[in-house]
């Protein structure tokens, strides 16, 4: 595990998530620990080195 920074966005804060290198491709929802907006969080792996990661804003 380890932590990715980026900017939520809805209010543009800088926040961070706990990524798990060990699953190739993720998507989840997760609050914004500043605005508590809903993210959908999408991740891929490739050898354990993060190369694509989105936060997206669900309610577009």
């Amino acid at each position: 595990m380890f932590e990715h920074f980026f900017q939520c966005p809805y209010c543009w804060q800088e926040i961070s998530v706990l990524l798990d290198s060990s699953v190739r491709q993720q998507a989840y929802i997760e609050d914004c620990e500043n605005c508590c907006n809903p993210i959908e969080i999408r991740v891929s792996f490739e050898h354990g080195d993060l190369t694509s990661f989105e936060a997206v804003n669900i309610e577009q």
